[in-house]
């Protein structure tokens, strides 16, 4: 499976109930508490239903999802591998 970056900001985007992921792919996800721990195991629920990508919350990495940008490359990568 396969989903583009306009498919991820849109899960993204409903999880995190604001439209700022798409306008501005450096917000800091975290430390602006667009996402929190909830949030971030919706998110990977959601992604998983939509995309097919797996991601378990031991392998999940904040680092690489404190931004939009972040984010979308790393579940890009993901379902490439």
């Amino acid at each position: 499976m396969s989903a583009t970056p306009d498919q991820i900001l849109d899960i993204l985007a409903r999880v995190a109930e604001t439209d700022e992921v798409r306008t501005n792919p450096d917000l800091a996800l975290y430390d602006l508490q667009v996402l929190d721990s909830m949030k971030t195991v919706q998110l990977i629920v959601e992604l998983g239903q939509e995309t097919g990508v797996e991601i378990s919350p031991a392998e999940f990495d904040r680092d690489a999802w404190a931004t939009p940008r972040k984010l979308v490359e790393d579940v890009q990568r993901r379902l490439s591998a």
